[in-house]
């Protein structure tokens, strides 16, 4: 079996996407395709004895499409701000050309000038024939492609829509009728571009996020062969080759050290903010940093193979394989619209053999097409959306698209990654002990002054501290990093060590005194630096990651809310408990690499969960895309803002709550939108028709039905805004 990955042009709504996968699928030889509206893209596995490339992309042509290549490119960003341009241009060209048409109906406006006749008959027939015809040609497209297909969807109703309005009005106008609609069908046409501005502009995050991560990985690395040291582009290092890695670099691929010792910033990979100390024979990633020391690697995985490519591969295949909603609109539009036709066509039939009369056949026939037209079917999902994402912006929450809120309002756990998400992610002083005389600020100072020579994210936690606290340091001197296991240097005629037991052991100091107090802090997960001065230990700084203010109170509401959470986190068992137990969360994930958070979210989804995922890290991007929901923390990485559904700009995790009711609260309302939309339609279809007439000898005007699509209309936007009165919990 084979997977290729190709972009298809020309998909411009959902049931493009679901056409062109249904069509993959029956071809013989392909176990899978999915084709994902939102990247534009198919992701189709295949048996090359009985299908071939040529096979799969004559298909998506037969359907109306272009395919560009296999070959998957990720930077779109230049393609996708054309078409949101575009999208943006149309919309805004159409609201204003609408303007004069709908003005000149409203008050009635007329003026003759010469043999023109009514000059502003004119104008709204100009102008909405150029909003409908040619700003709206995309519908009208949609249809005809529908139609080849046999089916039907909103670009048909839209069409039927405007097009019976404009021409209705074109051949009442040449009748000398005063009942004309050419506003109707502009300002529909006008609204329903508008939408499809903000939903094109929510597309296409996707590329960008595996852009971004491609771009994390080095460009070129410091080979030695032949006992020559030169530098050479990532792509030409082989397996086996021997690496330099000097500080501050990054590490070109995956490696393993031969020779030297440092430590490395993995939080890249695993989003723990605490450096790692790598020695002979430890394993070493890709796209990490190399912090203090010169390290010689033998790489062991380049190009594909490495830990950052099968993260991008991840991304990649997650947001393809999650296609988009199919809106329920589309999904009833394809029964509706048919029958909409079939009345409209009967209507004129029963219409003309009773009364033998062409205009007076065609008047009801019009009038149920008008009253049909869907203006609140298409408003009904983006005035809802419009107004819950832009009540939740004010909040500090950014909502995507419509798909999150469709997730959201069925989560029902919250799992969440540990550094970044629940806690701030950077390591700060929390305990400042003493075990003799000596002040605790007395060694916050001692051991500030001596920090401050080193680089270590730890040292500048307690920098950071004395800082604080405005405390003066001292002049030193004779100072060296013992990579792994502290510092020493020399403050006037004393010797100052800092670090953990092991460098205790090397120097013969007993720690004894103080073993019980150093086990204490570490069962908080704290790490703890010993303050050595003149071979006693005067005391000890304990440092850790703390927790964000309000993560107790998010867990607490979720929990209220009925919602379950977990924790997952990459850090060692011990220091998930310690944190999970100050939250109150029961269950946890400990020690967990970047695949494994995407297999455990896939766990929690086969025992029938909806799980919405919170993270920061470029790490927990893979996982933000394979949930349900994909929450991402502000404050966090780019790669993992844009892989989120939903972001939250000021980091809080009693966001998360916010936004899961918003979601709620907005999809709701797109369901009551939706059900008035087609009940306006479905109780003044059979009205427009003619039904009454036998009873009450009163037949309905296009005129009177236009007044009924646009109360259906009204009501759908007042609905929506009712959004904006009540406060989330």
């Amino acid at each position: 079996m084979k997977k290729i990955t190709f972009e298809i042009v020309g998909m411009h709504c959902a049931s493009c996407s679901v056409r062109n996968e249904r069509s993959l699928k029956k071809i013989k030889g392909v176990s899978d395709a999915v084709v994902n509206f939102a990247t534009h893209s198919a992701m189709v596995e295949y048996d090359e004895k009985l299908a071939s490339k040529k096979d799969l992309y004559d298909t998506v042509i037969k359907n109306g499409y272009k395919v560009l290549t296999e070959d998957f490119k990720h930077n779109h960003k230049e393609q996708f701000q054309k078409e949101v341009i575009l999208a943006k241009k149309r919309a805004f060209t159409a609201l204003i050309l609408s303007a004069p048409p709908l003005v000149i109906a409203m008050f009635g406006l007329k003026t003759s000038l010469f043999f023109f006749g009514d000059i502003f008959l004119w104008i709204q027939a100009l102008l909405s024939s150029y909003v409908i015809l040619v700003l709206g040609w995309s519908f009208h497209r949609g249809m005809i492609q529908q139609a080849r297909m046999k089916s039907a969807n909103m670009d048909t109703l839209v069409s039927i829509g405007i097009l019976a309005a404009l021409f209705y009005s074109i051949w009442a106008m040449a009748l000398g009728n005063s009942d004309l609609y050419f506003e109707t069908g502009a300002i529909i046409a006008s609204f329903i571009l508008l939408g499809r501005y903000f939903e094109v502009s929510s597309r296409g995050k996707a590329s960008e996020a595996i852009e971004k991560l491609i771009q994390l990985g080095a460009k070129t690395a410091r080979v030695i062969r032949n006992g020559k040291e030169f530098e050479t582009p990532i792509e030409q290092v082989k397996v086996g080759d021997i690496i330099l890695v000097k500080p501050g670099e990054k590490i070109p691929v995956d490696g393993n050290v031969m020779r030297g010792v440092s430590s490395i910033d993995e939080s890249m990979l695993t989003g723990e903010s605490l450096p790692v100390g790598k020695q002979k024979g430890d394993d070493v990633f890709g796209a990490t940093i190399n912090i203090n020391g010169a390290i010689y690697i033998k790489a062991t995985k380049v190009g594909e193979d490495t830990i950052l490519s099968q993260i991008v591969k991840m991304v990649t295949e997650a947001q393809i394989k999650k296609a988009p909603i199919q809106k329920l609109a589309d999904t009833v539009s394809g029964i509706f619209v048919p029958i909409v036709l079939g009345i409209a066509i009967l209507t004129f039939i029963v219409w003309y053999y009773i009364t033998g009369n062409l205009a007076q056949s065609i008047i009801p026939a019009v009038a149920v097409l008008v009253i049909a037209c869907p203006c609140s079917l298409g408003l009904a999902t983006p005035t809802a959306i419009m107004v819950g994402t832009g009540t939740a912006a004010k909040r500090g929450i950014l909502i995507k698209n419509g798909e999150a809120l469709e997730r959201g309002k069925k989560i029902e756990v919250v799992v969440f990654d540990k550094t970044g998400t629940l806690t701030e992610g950077k390591p700060k002083v929390t305990d400042v002990v003493s075990f003799t005389k000596v002040g605790s600020n007395d060694i916050l100072k001692i051991a500030a002054s001596v920090e401050a020579l080193s680089e270590h994210p730890l040292a500048k936690a307690v920098v950071n501290a004395a800082k604080k606290k405005h405390i003066k340091l001292y002049n030193v001197g004779k100072f060296h990093n013992l990579t792994g296991k502290g510092v020493k240097a020399v403050i006037g005629k004393s010797t100052i060590l800092i670090g953990n037991n092991a460098l205790m052991k090397e120097h013969n100091i007993s720690i004894k005194t103080c073993q019980d107090k150093i086990e204490e802090l570490e069962k908080q997960a704290k790490t703890v630096a010993l303050i050595v001065k003149d071979k006693v230990v005067v005391g000890a700084i304990a440092i850790a990651d703390t927790l964000k203010e309000d993560s107790l109170e998010a867990i607490e509401k979720l929990r209220r809310l009925g919602i379950d959470t977990i924790m997952i986190t990459g850090d060692n068992q011990r220091t998930a408990e310690a944190i999970a137990s100050q939250v109150g969360i029961k269950k946890i994930f400990a020690e967990v690499l970047p695949e494994e958070k995407v297999e455990r979210v896939k766990s929690l989804q086969k025992n029938g969960l909806k799980v919405a995922f919170v993270g920061d890290g470029i790490n927990d991007a893979p996982a933000l895309v394979q949930a349900d929901l994909g929450i991402a923390i502000g404050t966090g990485t780019d790669i993992a803002i844009e892989a989120g559904n939903i972001v939250l700009v000021k980091g809080s995790p009693l966001k998360v709550v916010e936004a899961l009711d918003i979601s709620k609260r907005t999809f709701k309302k797109i369901k009551q939108n939706l059900f008035w939309s087609f009940f306006y339609n479905s109780a003044g279809i059979p009205i427009a028709a003619g039904i009454l007439y036998p009873f009450t000898g009163w037949l309905l005007s296009p005129m009177i039905a236009a007044s009924a699509m646009a109360l259906s209309s009204v009501s759908v936007v007042l609905n929506s805004l009712l959004l904006r009165g009540r406060r989330s919990p």
